[in-house]
């Protein structure tokens, strides 16, 4: 499937911050509710121990991203959370709940701040950027010798697109559940259903946008020449009906 590079509504600067926060709550929460990124955990506590390192950037985090889930098998990491759009009343309640720090200021992928070291992370954000960017992204990386982990839960097949279009009826379900409640989230849930109607748009579109492992080899075979190295593939969970795509780079 060719890959198209369409917009994804939450990431536009005129998408108004209430409804950019409650689609990433639900994003989180969805992605923790379902443990979506459980398959990949043995690859990235194997990176963790081969980058030397216990602290983790993780970047585009969105309401929180995976690090809901994982930080109870990683007890001894400390992770950062960081965005360009940083939901910080999200990253406050984790903070408080979960023990993970978070940056207030707005982070650039493309250029992690010097003050912000440690194993990067990005999950479900990948896609967004486009190839020359995401070729960026761990370049940077490699120049300042920092391990890297992209995971991407949406490859671009048909199938995902199929799970995508039943996305308007999961977020009705689950947005009672997510906490802390918000009367904004539930007027535009389900008196004005524009969060349903973003999360379809954005999800098809993260689809069609993902890099398929062979796109991601080609990003960095020539990046940190023979001191870094590349692990790439897909791994599948075995209650995950579409497997995760994984880029994890380290240096030697």
């Amino acid at each position: 499937m060719k890959r198209f590079h369409l917009i994804e509504i939450h990431e536009q600067t005129w998408c108004p911050a209430l409804i950019r926060d409650a689609a990433t709550d639900y994003l989180q929460f969805a992605i923790t509710f379902g443990n979506v990124y459980q398959p990949i955990f043995p690859h990235l506590e194997t990176a963790l121990k081969n980058a030397g390192t216990g602290k983790i950037v993780d970047l585009c985090s969105g309401g929180g991203g995976a690090w809901v889930s994982l930080k109870k098998e990683f007890a001894d990491v400390e992770v950062t959370l960081t965005d360009f759009y940083p939901n910080l009343a999200a990253f406050r309640e984790l903070k408080k709940h979960h023990d993970l720090n978070f940056e207030e200021l707005s982070v650039n992928a493309l250029d992690v701040p010097d003050n912000l070291n440690g194993f990067r992370t990005m999950f479900t954000a990948f896609h967004h950027f486009r190839p020359a960017q995401a070729k960026e992204i761990l370049r940077d990386a490699a120049n300042k010798n920092c391990g890297i982990g992209i995971f991407e839960a949406t490859p671009r097949n048909v199938k995902t697109l199929l799970i995508m279009l039943l996305t308007p009826i999961f977020v009705l379900l689950l947005t009672p559940k997510i906490r802390p409640f918000r009367w904004s989230r539930i007027v535009f849930t389900y008196l004005l259903p524009i969060v349903p109607l973003v999360v379809l748009f954005d999800g098809v579109v993260s689809a069609l946008r993902t890099y398929t492992p062979d796109e991601l080899k080609e990003f960095t075979h020539d990046l940190g020449d023979d001191n870094y190295i590349w692990e790439i593939g897909e791994k599948r969970g075995e209650k995950n009906p579409i497997p995760i795509i994984y880029l994890i780079g380290y240096p030697k």
